[in-house]
């Protein structure tokens, strides 16, 4: 299977799997929470939306890695986590309830900023001497398109026809996982002899990304006076990135596979500092609100 049929056809319908699994989890009241937990909900979502991409920018300078492999990391940036951190919010046994929110939230934020954000590193990195212009609306419409609207058909299975929704959800994960794998094999695979100069260029500046991103998202929400549960779930929120979005801008949209190599990377080294992060120093940081882990447990 060609390149072009793996990024222009299996992952946006992979990302359209994920995002329709992830709305039959979702009700109204995940999105009507933001008026229950404003601060929180803020808070986790100026964490996402604005301090990942400083990082990523600092990150990317202080490494002064290569430009394209620079633009696809700051896309990785602009991509919220979401099914990902949801499920590690559970094993850590945050506010799972906070983290779908700040999900469903991003699932509607992101189509609309990701494109701006993507054309401002394409000219901040290549500039006048390769310009790149990427269809600002097009893109809008088609994130719009493979997130919006299967979450949307997600939420309504859920709540008109749940014994469905729970029959599907059962097929989708799986189904998802499969096509993306299909991806990143077929990225790594096209790359193969060039992989450990990438990793050389790329495995430092990802794992410094996810680790600072975890660490200061849990102490922006501990500055803030959020609770423990609350504190833990926006550290991951924020630590953990959608690879999957990313990979649609970078390899479907923008056609350059070696800007997928960050995601890709990315998508296989957060899962050692998120996982400690969120079930190492996840205990310790609820081993302090004796109540919240009570009421979690039970």
């Amino acid at each position: 299977m060609s390149n072009g049929v793996l990024l222009g056809v299996v992952l946006p319908a992979a990302l359209f799997i994920i995002m329709l699994g992830m709305g039959m989890t979702l009700m109204p009241a995940d999105f009507g929470r933001v008026f229950t937990l404003p601060k929180a909900v803020f808070v986790g979502l100026m964490g996402q939306v604005l301090l990942v991409p400083l990082l990523a920018f600092g990150v990317v300078s202080l490494f002064q890695m290569p430009r394209e492999l620079a633009i696809g990391l700051m896309v990785l940036s602009f991509a919220p986590g979401g099914a990902t951190s949801n499920m590690m919010t559970f094993l850590s046994r945050g506010d799972v309830a906070l983290s779908i929110t700040l999900t469903a939230f991003a699932s509607i934020i992101t189509p609309f900023s990701m494109p701006l954000l993507t054309q401002w590193s394409l000219d901040y990195w290549l500039g006048a001497s390769q310009p790149v212009e990427l269809p600002i609306a097009q893109t809008m419409l088609r994130l719009f398109v493979i997130t919006v609207v299967p979450v949307s058909i997600g939420m309504w299975l859920h709540r008109t026809k749940p014994e469905l929704s729970q029959v599907l959800a059962n097929v989708v994960k799986p189904l998802s996982i499969a096509f993306l794998a299909l991806v990143i094999v077929g990225i790594v695979s096209k790359h193969w002899a060039q992989m450990p100069e990438f990793l050389a260029a790329v495995g430092w500046p990802v794992v410094m990304l996810n680790s600072l991103a975890l660490l200061l998202g849990y102490l922006f929400a501990r500055f803030n006076g959020l609770n423990g549960p609350q504190q833990l779930t926006i550290g991951i929120e924020v630590g953990v990135q959608n690879g999957g979005t990313a990979l649609l801008v970078t390899g479907a949209i923008l056609g350059n596979s070696v800007m997928s190599v960050p995601p890709v990377i990315y998508g296989i080294l957060m899962w050692g500092p998120s996982m400690l992060f969120g079930l190492w120093w996840g205990r310790r940081i609820l081993g302090n609100y004796p109540r919240a882990m009570a009421q979690i447990d039970g």
